[in-house]
């Protein structure tokens, strides 16, 4: 009487609370009719039959309104109460005959996909909170006898291939795949306690589902590839769940998949694709480890190698999904970490491995993840770089862009080219952010050619070729500092994988102090131990289960560039390629050889130097590259003595180069650096070469070395005209106060230089100072030492100049664009047709004819025979003489060389006809 009243109240939603309780009231009686009364408990079959009835109408009525209620209902957990009571009632009877009540296999069909979906939701939005454990726990055993129960059903009625239902047979692993993995069963998620208790209780109701629906996947038969890709996903979601018997039962199900595709396709590329997608989604979500790694490894392999034809595919499609798992949980294990340098490394792994792959959209999935976190560090190079990637897959087309759309490119970019110009202007962008203008403008130089000849866009061309133009004036006006790097290595067992025992060279940031470095570097390993040598470890140290870090700052390889190759470069220019675009980096580490001379250092000071290359050159789409390999090559004390006489003279003109081109500098750097040198009270001065390599007794022992020791020479002889002209600027801006220091410093150079060149000869370099609108140039010194002069080639050169041809009158334009074409070519250090003043340090033009007749002889290529200056005049200006008595310096100054026998002073002026000879030289 009751139930039939309940439904019609229930279906038109009235007096829904009293509904519930007199449903509440009616189960209770049915559950004592059929658990407890013993006069039911033998009842006829008449009375089991009636309650039958009920049960069904009930499950019929609530399955209907829990549906139909919203989730946040209240009524809806006490409907699905009602329903888990009247679940645990039915038994298999109840269920056998509740299906054979449906009319027809549509109206079954619709019921048990109504079910299905019912089930999956209750499952994935559950209506108890998560801490009622015991009503969890009966929802779900209740849910299992009935999803085990419906399987049934499906084998028996929906299984032929004449009623074959592929809808629902879909329906019914998604929701069997969703119970086992839902939150409520993973009981590694519980404490041990608890955990036992619900074993005692429940069982581990993951296998039992698990095994189930291992039987129904191998029940489809054929109709197995109807179902690859699309359950590909959902079978990789039940195998990493942590349980290690249910991974060995349905890991193999992915052999099942591969061979059914192989046998009607030859291949399994759409498995293949289909699981390498899945796995990066649910690796990154927080499933799988090292034991589903190693599960897989072996399972698989095993199976494939059972298979003749799938055993050498197999076998590659292990290793790819094992390379790609190990990278995934790289990644995941430091992608949460407050320092993100590592998640940059995994995730540069992660991408490369996709580009490798032929992965294109999960590739810019990772490009634009990597661009991100620089952009969150204000790593602005970098993420210019990673952009600069996915720019170049584009064309300059009109073709619609085929890759998922990522980042703030919007669906309004239907193009490539329209994508390709967005990502250019954002790249821009970040590398003026960063500094790198010379990049900046590469990257200006191809939008203005598209906008030039390709659209024709001549507005987006002007202000492209701005832009440009504000680059370049940065270039020269802004200060850069160059970054430090940085060799670090991680040495010991207790590393991931991905740092393990392997160096890496980073790139500092502006004014970044190694200490600080160490201390960000050492921050998400607090229980490392700072290695205190520069040396390689030992295998004590790789193979021990510790953690080991070694720091240590190390110097950029600029490769040589051929352009700038004897021409004179502004130093902002040079300085950008000394620390970028560099692949190499060195490490000199000073060791003591062969007998101790307590007097000389120099004499036993041998150099170990380690020479690292990375992966790419730096700065890249990392601030950090692994380093690829290795050399060390031992310099000896001589070569040692050389290097630094290059860098000393480097040094020098690069002091000469900052003061002639921003005056306002301060003194003090230019003061102590020529003190340093010219005071041998100070530093003593090349006097210690001199002893340790000068003597003959070096030189009967070390025949080998003749030709390094004129190097040496000859650098110590360049070194006098760029420490006169060091000291002339200095005397021009020294103040009263600071100088009697100078007249010392003058006093010491005067008798250097007398000795210099007595010993070593002369070597003049001829300066110009003068006063125009444009940068002053720069000194340029060429590290090729095989273009040192030695003592058999400084000879003074004379040669007759051919006569001149008048030159052809040209407009005043023209005039300014030739003498701009000239100061561009010139190596000179300082102006054109300006009369040269003499050096402060200058000695006095000599009073022996003898010598005088010489120096004029030397000159009478450049000037008149009489020695005397010919007037300047245009045609003057236009000859081309010949560069006698020039000779090629390691500075690229057009300067002479003379023999240590004479020492002729410098030339109070200089005539254009020599200066456009030495015009001619540095262009030759």
């Amino acid at each position: 009487t009751a139930v039939p009243i309940l439904q019609e109240l229930i279906e038109k939603g009235e007096e829904e609370g009293a509904c519930i309780e007199l449903l509440s009231n009616i189960l209770e009686v049915l559950y004592k009719a059929q658990k407890v009364n013993p006069i039911f408990s033998a009842a006829s079959v008449k009375v089991k039959k009636h309650i039958q009835l009920i049960l069904e109408q009930l499950l019929h009525t609530v399955n209907r309104r829990v549906i139909v209620l919203d989730r946040e209902n209240t009524l809806r957990s006490h409907y699905v109460a009602c329903m888990a009571a009247i679940l645990s009632q039915m038994d298999k009877d109840h269920y056998s005959s509740y299906i054979k009540a449906f009319p027809s296999r549509p109206e079954l069909m619709d019921f048990l996909m109504e079910t299905f979906i019912l089930f999956k939701d209750l499952i994935g939005k559950t209506v108890y909170p998560s801490d009622w454990l015991v009503m969890n726990m009966v929802q779900n055993r209740e849910f299992l006898r009935a999803i085990n129960q419906f399987a049934t059903t499906l084998t028996e009625m929906f299984l032929s291939n004449s009623s074959f239902e592929l809808q629902l047979w879909n329906n019914y692993f998604h929701l069997a795949v969703a119970f086992l993995t839902q939150e409520s069963l993973q009981l590694e998620n519980f404490s041990q306690a608890k955990r036992n208790s619900i074993l005692a209780k429940y069982g581990d109701m993951r296998a039992t589902i698990g095994a189930s629906i291992r039987d129904m996947w191998y029940n489809l038969g054929h109709r197995k590839i109807e179902f690859i890709p699309g359950m590909v996903g959902p079978i990789l979601e039940m195998t990493l769940v942590p349980e290690l018997e249910l991974r060995k039962s349905t890991i193999p199900i992915f052999f099942d998949m591969m061979l059914c595709e192989y046998q009607l396709t030859e291949s399994f590329s759409r498995f293949e694709d289909e699981i390498l997608r899945k796995l990066d989604s649910e690796v990154e979500g927080g499933r799988g480890d090292e034991q589903y790694k190693q599960l897989f490894e072996s399972i698989l392999l095993s199976c494939c190698r059972r298979h003749p034809k799938l055993a050498k595919p197999g076998e590659n499609f292990v290793a790819l999904v094992t390379g790609l798992l190990e990278r995934l949980l790289d990644y995941r294990a430091v992608m949460n970490d407050e320092n993100k340098t590592y998640s940059m490394s995994c995730t540069v792994n992660l991408l490369n491995f996709y580009k490798e792959i032929d992965r294109q959209a999960m590739y810019i999935r990772y490009l634009y993840k990597l661009k991100d976190l620089h952009i969150s560090y204000e790593n602005y190079t970098e993420g210019a770089y990673t952009l600069l990637l996915h720019a170049r897959l584009l064309k300059w087309s009109d073709e619609a862009n085929t890759a998922p759309m990522q980042g703030l490119h919007s669906p309004s970019l239907h193009t490539q080219r329209q994508l390709k110009e967005a990502l250019y202007n954002q790249i821009i962008d970040y590398f003026d952010q960063g500094k790198m203008w010379e990049e900046a403008i590469h990257i200006c130089k191809e939008l203005a050619e598209q906008y030039e000849s390709e659209v024709f866009d001549y507005e987006m061309l002007s202000d492209i070729l701005q832009r440009e133009a504000k680059f370049y004036e940065k270039i020269l006006k802004v200060l850069r500092p160059s970054p430090d790097y940085f060799a670090v290595g991680y040495y010991g067992q207790g590393f991931p994988t991905f740092l393990r025992n392997k160096v890496f060279i980073y790139r500092g940031k502006e004014y970044e102090r190694r200490e600080d470095f160490e201390m960000q570097l050492l921050s998400p390993f607090p229980n490392a131990e700072k290695l205190k040598s520069t040396s390689p470890p030992g295998q004590d140290i790789t193979s021990s289960p510790g953690q080991y870090i070694q720091c240590f700052t190390v110097q950029p390889v600029e490769e040589a560039k051929v352009r700038f190759k004897d021409r004179s470069i502004p130093e902002q220019i040079t300085n950008f390629y000394k620390a970028n675009h560099v692949q190499k980096f060195s490490y000199s580490r000073p060791f003591k050889k062969g007998p101790k001379d307590p007097d000389n250092e120099f004499a036993t000071m041998w150099i170990e130097r380690t020479t690292f290359v990375t992966a790419y050159p730096l700065p890249g789409i990392l601030r950090w590259f692994m380093v690829t390999s290795t050399t060390t090559t031992i310099i000896s004390p001589l070569e040692n003595a050389i290097e630094t006489m290059m860098k000393t003279n480097e040094k020098i003109m690069s002091e000469i180069n900052r003061h002639q081109n921003d005056p306002s500098l301060p003194i003090n750097p230019l003061s102590m650096l020529l003190n340093g040198i010219v005071d041998p009270a100070v530093m003593g001065g090349f006097a210690k070469y001199e002893t340790a390599f000068f003597q003959e007794s070096y030189l009967q022992e070390h025949p080998e070395d003749e030709r390094n020791i004129e190097k040496l020479k000859d650098l110590i002889a360049w070194q006098t005209p760029l420490l006169a002209e060091g000291i002339r600027i200095h005397g021009r801006k020294v103040t009263e106060d600071l100088r009697p220091f100078h007249e010392r410093m003058e006093q010491c150079f005067v008798q250097l230089r007398a000795k210099v060149e007595s010993q070593y000869g002369v070597r003049e370099m001829v300066c110009f100072e003068a006063q125009r609108s444009g940068r002053p140039r720069s000194m340029a010194w060429g590290p090729d030492w095989d273009r040192l002069s030695h003592a058999g080639d400084r000879q003074v050169r004379t040669e007759v100049p051919p006569t001149p041809k008048p030159a052809p009158r040209t407009s005043e334009s023209e005039d300014r664009r030739s003498e701009r074409k000239e100061n561009r070519s010139s190596t000179f250090f300082g102006y054109r047709r300006q009369d040269l003043r003499q050096s402060i340090s200058e000695l006095p033009e000599p009073k022996d004819e003898k010598r005088r007749l010489s120096y004029n002889t030397s000159e009478s290529s450049l000037g008149s025979s009489n020695g005397k200056q010919p007037p300047p005049s245009r045609d003057a200006a236009g000859t081309q003489p010949s560069t006698a008595g020039l000779s090629p310096s390691p500075t690229g100054f057009g300067g002479r060389m003379k023999s240590a026998s004479k020492v002729p002073p410098l030339p109070r002026k200089i005539s254009p006809a020599m200066y456009e000879a030495f015009l001619e030289h540095s262009d030759s």
